[in-house]
């Protein structure tokens, strides 16, 4: 591993002269490496971060990916690192030309690194700095633990079960709670729970349209613009046509100010480090700090999971652009066509998170240059109508507008940002559909691909049902008898895998040192009646159950139950 060369730095800052002036925004110190195929099949099992702690698993993925390199020579072309400053890595087989390209591409992960606000916990941090001082506080505490070091591996492993569940968003609410005042004025917490919980579950619970949420916040402009924020606040929960409508309010807001005032737990991991008898005994507190690792280095991996479609699709967006454009790779159109095309392709199973990001992003810069992303468009009805709509607002506004989309899009965001008639449309435009299994017709004991679906809708939800979404278990003290930890899974359409249940609520057992219960979401199959009916049509249905562990036993109790749809439609 060594530091890029004078001629590659040196493109490298044109490159980065070339993409500002683009409009991407980034800061200037950045740090690149020359690595070789070695290097990467090292740092691969540590996610390229060379200072990140040791632990037996990342030995016997190195083991496994080189056996894989033996068998198919293949390596990543680079890796990018969000760090402060951020670091890149390209390979040393990579040719003078690739690397422009490679760097555009680069250049593009650090601006959506540096500028979306689900990294802004983390691209201002020097990762690599303080995992370094995470593995040596790691090694040293295996080093007292002497003979019984394994302690150390057990609790890394078990913490690393449950890492996926840290508590995220609640990270990023707190980080915007500390910015509020800056950014909302003067405007108290009831307001931020009037519109953004309180109405917000009376319309998922279909008891107000929203016709009526869209003119409660006229209705509070009205009362700011006439009396000031302050006195118009005032105004608009003491007006007669509020206190009729919602006489509870006041009681509902006092019982959750109550409740949120409360300290408590982000998520499993932080529960236990606070309120774990076994952390809090002398000789293992150094465990605490080990499990205090793992989910701090888990929290700065959840941005990078969560939005890889649109930071892969972000990147690919702009090095097709800024490539394309860049009057020194004239020569190398074709080696480009050829390797941007084994990137950003279509799969025809599958999806490629580069292609479908790209293809996204693109697509919203053409809309918003029609001005189809203003509520003028949006609030037209027809289908010809919003066919016909262009305001040609042109090409800088368009970029202007992806520009802005970068910086509150996630994945999720991302996918369901068009409406219904625009995503068919871009589906259709690229051609994209879901395949589907089937008996062969051919051979009795085979089965044969088909497209399933065209539809944008089903699509979309296909998508949907792809990206990185970790299950939400939230504490439930309501339910909880004294002494218990009981857990709550708020099912989204997803159950949790039934093998990992019973092992995981052990550990968790024996680190709390009390009982633990789990409610969970399960789906049970229907007997059929018949064999038609079981070929057909199998049929299954939705229970809510209780998981109890108490004293290393698990035991499974059914709660309820209701009809879920066909197998192939849950």
């Amino acid at each position: 591993m060594k530091l890029l060369g004078q001629m590659p730095k040196s493109d490298m800052e044109e490159c980065k002269k070339r993409a500002r002036a683009a409009g991407l925004e980034f800061q200037d110190n950045t740090l690149e490496y020359i690595v070789t195929n070695q290097d990467m099949l090292e740092l691969n099992p540590k996610v390229m971060i060379p200072t990140l702690y040791d632990y037996w698993v990342h030995d016997l993925e190195a083991h496994r990916n080189r056996w894989m390199y033996d068998v198919f020579p293949h390596n990543p072309y680079e890796t990018v690192i969000n760090t402060r400053p951020p670091i890149s890595f390209y390979n040393q087989d990579n040719a003078d030309w690739f690397n422009v390209m490679i760097f555009y591409h680069v250049l593009g992960h650090i601006d959506f690194f540096q500028n979306n606000v689900f990294f802004s916990k983390t691209w201002d941090d020097d990762f690599c700095g303080s995992a370094l001082a995470d593995r040596r506080l790691i090694n040293s505490i295996r080093t007292e633990f002497g003979e019984e070091k394994r302690w150390v591996d057990y609790v890394i492993e078990f913490s690393r079960a449950l890492d996926n569940l840290v508590g995220y968003h609640q990270e990023l609410a707190e980080k915007d709670r500390a910015r509020q005042p800056e950014v909302f004025g003067i405007f108290s917490e009831k307001i931020d729970y009037y519109f953004g919980q309180f109405l917000k579950r009376l319309f998922d619970e279909k008891r107000l349209k929203l016709e009526f949420y869209h003119s409660e916040i006229e209705r509070f402009n009205r009362f700011v613009r006439r009396f000031g924020k302050k006195e118009g606040e005032t105004a608009f929960f003491e007006d007669n046509e509020f206190r009729s409508r919602f006489p509870e309010f006041i009681d509902v807001f006092k019982k959750w100010k109550k409740e949120s005032d409360r300290p408590k737990p982000k998520d499993i991991l932080e529960y236990l480090m606070e309120n774990s008898e076994f952390f809090k005994r002398e000789k293992n507190k150094g465990l605490k700090d080990v499990m205090q690792v793992v989910r701090r280095t888990s929290l700065y991996f959840q941005a990078q999971m969560r939005d890889k479609i649109s930071n892969e699709g972000w990147a690919s967006f702009w090095h097709q652009k800024l490539f394309m454009t860049d009057e020194r790779m004239s020569t190398h159109e074709i080696d480009f066509a050829k390797v941007d095309s084994g990137v950003t392709a279509d799969p025809r199973m599958g999806i490629n998170p580069y292609a479908a990001g790209k293809h996204l992003f693109e697509f919203i810069e053409e809309l918003a240059s029609r001005g189809k992303l203003s509520p003028e468009y949006q609030l037209l009805k027809g289908i010809d109508a919003r066919k016909k709509y262009d305001q040609n607002r042109g090409e800088a506004y368009g970029r202007k507008a992806v520009l802005e989309a970068r910086k509150y899009l996630d994945d999720y965001l991302l996918v369901n940002l068009l409406s219904d008639e625009d995503f068919q449309d871009f589906v259709d435009r690229h051609k994209l559909f879901i395949v589907g299994y089937r008996p062969s017709r051919e051979r009795w004991n085979a089965a044969e691909v088909y497209i399933k679906s065209k539809n944008g809708k089903e699509y979309r939800k296909h998508l949907n049902q792809m990206l990185y979404h970790p299950p939400n278990i939230d504490f439930n003290s309501s339910k909880a008898k004294s002494g218990e930890l009981y857990l709550d899974h708020i099912y989204e359409g997803r159950s949790l895998y039934a093998r990992y249940i019973k092992p995981v609520l052990i550990g968790l057992e024996f680190l709390a040192e009390r009982p633990v219960k789990l409610e969970t979401t399960e789906y049970e199959r229907i007997q059929p009646k018949n064999w038609w009916e079981a070929q057909s049509n199998p049929k299954q249905k939705k229970v809510r159950v209780l998981y109890t562990c108490e004293k290393r036993k698990v035991s499974r109790a059914v709660l309820g139950s209701e009809t879920a749809p066909p197998y192939y439609e849950s």
